[in-house]
C-alpha cells in the first residue's frame, strides 16, 4: 500500500516546538528526583483530540 501523508500546520508545529523548549527549560530547574518516575516522562504518550478522528502521539498531529 501506499504512504500516508498527514498535513501538520505552522502553529501546531509551532506549539509543539514552544511545549519542548518549556520542557526542557523546566527539567533543567526542576531536575527530576525520581529516575522512575523519568523513565515514565520518556513513554510514548497518545491523545484523543475531542471531535475528530485525530490522536496525537510524541506531538505529532495524526489524521
Amino acid at each position: 500500500m501506499g504512504k500516508v501523508i498527514r498535513f501538520i500546520p505552522k502553529s501546531e508545529r509551532e506549539r509543539v516546538r514552544l511545549i519542548r523548549e518549556a520542557r526542557a527549560i523546566y527539567d533543567s530547574i526542576f531536575p527530576p528526583a525520581d529516575p522512575v518516575s523519568e523513565q515514565q516522562d520518556k513513554a510514548p504518550v497518545s491523545h484523543t483530540v475531542s471531535g475528530t478522528n485525530a490522536y496525537r502521539n510524541h506531538g505529532v498531529l495524526l489524521s
